[in-house]
């Protein structure tokens, strides 16, 4: 999770080790934060060809010093394969009967953790702390007078292209991009610039690819590189994100860890050096704030 503050005109935000599913906080994984920041960091170098993003730079292992932007009041989610856990994902829907998704026609007979005909946008609503986003579709969102229809497909395209070039990248390594969140912003020049953080293992689900198609041929889940594996977790024990979540154990979080830090590596081709000074009087340094 960021915490975003704005400074000198530039938008300060510091990654927490904070893991949130369900829209509900749940706890701390060490070195998520550092993990998260990086990785993110490490994406928007990669990708300044394709889009523009707020990117200035990174003073702290947790920081990273953007661009003031006004961020859009959409979340642009992108999705290539029928999955999800939670009661709002494209598999709950398709499971319980829906044919469509976001404006999206589904085809009948497919099966969980299947490759989608085409990959999907399907957009989100920015919902109020203690409230659940909403999937809606374009028409939804033009209707509610959220984004123009321009908007919108300018966005998606920008999205759809920024999501082939994952899936390329992810493929390389081994690694299956199954769908990711973007967030964007308009800068003050009017420029539309991808913010927040993309293709994490927060924003984004990522399967192995070498054992995928056995497993899902013979029903089973694929493994996975992100924070579904605590969503599991939960979904197993019966919490979905109504009420006070139960700790997370310390042996999933040692495991989630194990894991952002797998997938920070495979993905960048990078060692993970975590810094262990204590990070308050560091990111303080690191700002210039004495």
């Amino acid at each position: 999770m960021r915490e975003s503050y704005s400074r000198g005109g530039q938008r300060i935000l510091v990654v927490s080790d904070r893991l949130s599913a369900f829209d509900v906080v749940l706890g701390t994984i060490p070195f998520k934060g550092q993990v998260l920041n990086q990785l993110a960091a490490s994406w928007f170098e990669e990708t300044r060809r394709l889009a523009p993003n707020h990117l200035i730079d990174v003073p702290d292992p947790n920081v990273t010093r953007a661009v003031q932007c006004r961020p859009l009041p959409v979340e642009m989610v992108v999705r290539a394969y029928l999955t999800g856990v939670t009661t709002t994902s494209i598999w709950k829907h398709y499971e319980a009967g829906a044919r469509r998704f976001a404006g999206h026609a589904l085809p009948d007979g497919m099966r969980k953790n299947q490759p989608l005909p085409e990959p999907l946008v399907t957009p989100s609503t920015k919902a109020e702390k203690g409230a659940h986003d909403e999937t809606v579709s374009r028409a939804d969102l033009i209707e509610r007078g959220l984004v123009d229809g321009t908007t919108f497909d300018e966005l998606a395209a920008l999205c759809l292209r920024m999501f082939a070039f994952g899936q390329e990248r992810a493929r390389a390594r081994g690694l299956i991009l199954v769908d990711t969140k973007y967030e964007l912003g308009r800068a003050p020049d009017g420029r539309i610039l991808f913010i927040d953080e993309i293709h994490t293992p927060d924003s984004s689900r990522y399967w192995y690819a070498s054992d995928y198609a056995g497993r899902v041929q013979r029903g089973e889940e694929p493994r996975s590189l992100d924070k579904e594996y605590v969503r599991r977790h939960y979904a197993a024990i019966g919490y979905t994100g109504e009420g006070t979540p139960p700790p997370i154990p310390d042996d999933v979080r040692v495991e989630a860890a194990r894991r952002y830090i797998e997938a920070y590596e495979t993905l960048t081709g990078r060692a993970f050096v975590p810094d262990t000074e204590d990070p308050l009087p560091r990111i303080r340094r690191n700002l210039g704030l004495g």
